[in-house]
This record gives structure tokens, sequence and C-alpha cells, in this order.
């Protein structure tokens, strides 16, 4: 069959409980997750350092090589809250909280996969910093957190 385009919409993204670690807690989205979605917008982001390498012999031409590479994925969204508890979305209150740890602490896994893949893409070991909440008088409270990654990615089949 020859490749095909797929709905973003349909991509999915979990993140490893810190309290109880190899416990994998979904984003609610189009495919995966319960209830209303929250997830707008995904942006996966690559980095890269590069060394020069350019010497006499390179005769004005600049010449370099990748030394290191890193990656981050941004979720944008609308913040999810109970109306009757208060309680936000369970992905979203562990996001927040784990975004509140330093240091060692504030590593854990992140996962993600698009349509039909049979394996995630394993970050064992990310970080999360939180964006701007808010909106405007006709708005939906907005939500969203950038994932950096730390270290080497992985996979890990899809059950």
């Amino acid at each position: 069959m020859p490749a095909q385009k797929y709905n973003a919409r349909d991509c999915r993204f979990q993140v490893e409980d810190f309290n109880a670690p190899g416990t994998w807690l979904e984003f609610r989205t189009s495919e995966g997750g319960t209830g209303e979605g929250g997830i707008t917008t995904f942006t996966k982001s690559h980095e890269y350092e590069t060394a020069d390498t350019t010497t006499f012999g390179s005769e004005g031409q600049a010449e370099s090589q990748n030394m290191q590479i890193g990656k981050s994925l941004t979720l944008e969204g609308l913040r999810l809250k109970d109306p009757v508890t208060g309680a936000l979305d369970p992905a979203q209150a562990l996001i927040e909280a784990q975004a509140e740890r330093l240091g060692n602490a504030s590593l854990c896994g992140f996962r993600f996969a698009a349509p039909g893949d049979t394996t995630w893409e394993v970050w064992p070991k990310a970080h999360f910093q939180l964006g701007d909440t808010g909106g405007g008088n006709n708005d939906k409270a907005s939500w969203s957190v950038t994932i950096t990654r730390s270290g080497p990615s992985t996979t890990a089949a899809i059950a």
C-alpha cells in the first residue's frame, strides 16, 4: 500500500506516572483516552548543535558536522476540569505535578505514536515545562506543555 497522509488528531501521547513507574496515562485525543479531548495541536521539534570544521584547506567554504541532537514535543489545547469536583484531566494534572519537580525527579517517561504504528517512540527520560494558560472573552481556557527529551529515544510495542 502506498504511503498515505494521516490525521494529526489521531496521534497518541502518554506520560509515565512518576508515582507508579511503568504505568502510562494517555492524553485524551481523537483516538486515545476517553471522553472529550483537550489536545488540539502538537509539534515535534529537532535541535542540532554543530562543530565548525572549516580549515584553510576549505578555501573559504564553510564546513561543519552535527555533534548533538535534541528533541522536544509541544502539546497545546484546552484545559479540562471536572465542573463538579474541580479535578483536572488526569493526564494534564500529572503533567502539571511533574513540571513542579526538580533535579533527577524532574525526569520521567513520555511516549507517542502515529496512527497505524505498532511501536511507541519512547523518551525514557524527559522533562516538562508548562506553557501559559488563559483565554479571551469568548475562549475556552488554554493549556500547553513542552516535553524535552533527555538522552536517547527507544521504542516499545503498542499493546
